[in-house]
């Protein structure tokens, strides 16, 4: 009869060969306490650490957001501007695109350059105007030798007699430029007045695809002119 006793193995506690595994106590509130506000304090400073990037790097950078003035100092400010800038064009883009028709306007007429001075004596007006359709674009400078009062203006066609659209208006100007795009069918252009006890001398620049234009002045037959 075999006597020896018998080895009874928890198996609760034994380990993969049959040993028992020691057990592991977890830490004590103290430890845990320090292992949590540990990881608070760097969860924190994670969190500062992309706040402070965010505002100093990536708004100034990509929005043209600068709080701290720190991007304009390292330069990326104008990043930001020109990346607004491009946005913008390709948002405009984008809605004329689906809402406005097409932006490339072809054109039969010839494109028409023109330079011409006027002379206007002292307390003298004329006006000088270019026939354009509805949608026809006008590219336009004009200077003068001294400044003179003017009127960028139109007659719409079909328009009462003396009815004018005004564009612009100002006093005492030594030139103007910029680009007209017509809002309907009509004669388009400006009246100068010499307000000085000199002569003065207008020069207008003008590039388009108008093909007639007119000069009017007090007690003369308007002058009409055809491009070819």
């Amino acid at each position: 009869m075999n006597t020896s006793p018998e080895r009874v193995i928890d198996q609760r506690t034994a380990g993969p060969f049959g040993a028992a595994e020691p057990s592991r106590p977890g830490p004590s509130g103290a430890g845990a306490t320090e292992v949590k506000q540990r990881l608070a304090v760097a969860a924190g400073a994670a969190l500062l650490a992309a706040g402070l990037i965010l505002v100093l790097f990536v708004l100034p950078a990509e929005f043209a957001v600068d709080p701290l003035g720190t991007g304009a100092r390292l330069g990326l400010l104008p990043l930001g501007v020109v990346g607004q800038q491009v946005a913008q064009l390709e948002g405009n883009a984008a809605t004329g695109a689906a809402g406005q028709g097409a932006i490339v306007v072809g054109q039969e007429k010839p494109f028409q350059q023109e330079s011409v001075d006027f002379t206007l004596k002292p307390r003298e007006g004329m006006e000088y105007k270019y026939r354009l359709d509805k949608g026809e674009a006008l590219l336009y400078a004009w200077s003068a030798t001294a400044p003179v009062n003017f009127e960028f203006h139109a007659e719409p066609d079909g328009a009462p007699a003396g009815y004018a659209q005004t564009y612009e208006k100002k006093s005492a100007q030594n030139g103007a430029s910029g680009t007209l795009t017509a809002p309907f069918p009509g004669i388009h252009g400006w009246y100068w007045e010499n307000t000085t006890n000199q002569d003065v001398t207008v020069t207008l620049k003008t590039a388009g695809f108008y093909n007639l234009s007119h000069e009017f002045r007090n007690g003369q037959p308007t002058k009409n002119k055809t491009f070819q």
